[in-house]
C-alpha cells in the first residue's frame, strides 16, 4: 500500500485566489507558511520558515475564499501533487509542488477562541464560531473554555 497525505498547520501568506474551472466548479490557491525551532550545533535556538502552495477545489474553495484572510491560521490535510507545464516564452519545462486539500480545520482565531472543523464532503457553509459560541449552533455554556496566558512549550516535562 502507498501513502501520500500531507499535515500543515500554519498561516496563510496571502489571501486566497478563487478562480472558476471550465467545468463550473471552483478553486481557490493560497500559500501557507510553517515554522520550527530548533537548537542548531552550538546550542542557539534557531528557526526555519517552509512556505506551502495549497490548492482547493468545490466547495471546499468556496468556503476558504470566504472566510480566509492572510495571516489566518489553518489546519490542512491533504496529498501531496506535482504538476509540470512548458513555459511558452522561453520553452522551459516548469514544476509546482502543491497540496491539494482533502479537510481542513479553521485555526484557532486572534482572539483565542476554539476551532470549526471543515471538509469538501462534510461542510454545509457554517460559518466559522464566534466569541462565546460555536459554528454549530450550540449553547454559550457548552463552549469550551480555553485559559488566557499563553503556554510554552518548555514548560511541558516531556
Amino acid at each position: 500500500m502507498y501513502l501520500n497525505k500531507a499535515f500543515i498547520y500554519g498561516n496563510l501568506t496571502r489571501d486566497p485566489e478563487l478562480r472558476a474551472l471550465p467545468s463550473g466548479g471552483q478553486v481557490a490557491s493560497f500559500g501557507v507558511a510553517t515554522n520550527r525551532t530548533y537548537k542548531d550545533k552550538n546550542g542557539q535556538k534557531q528557526e526555519a520558515t517552509e512556505f506551502h502552495n495549497i490548492v482547493a477545489f468545490g466547495r471546499t474553495a468556496e468556503i476558504i475564499g470566504q472566510y480566509f484572510k492572510k495571516g489566518r491560521p489553518i489546519f490542512v490535510e491533504g496529498r501531496i501533487q506535482t504538476r509540470t507545464w512548458d513555459d511558452k516564452e522561453t520553452g522551459k519545462k516548469n514544476y509546482r509542488t502543491e497540496i491539494v486539500i482533502e479537510n481542513f480545520q479553521f485555526g484557532a482565531d486572534a482572539k483565542g477562541g476554539g476551532s470549526s472543523q471543515g471538509s469538501g464532503s462534510s461542510t454545509r457553509g457554517e460559518a466559522p464560531p464566534t466569541e462565546g459560541g460555536s459554528a454549530s449552533g450550540g449553547k454559550d455554556d457548552e463552549a469550551i473554555k480555553y485559559p488566557d496566558e499563553e503556554i510554552n512549550p518548555e514548560d511541558i516535562p516531556f
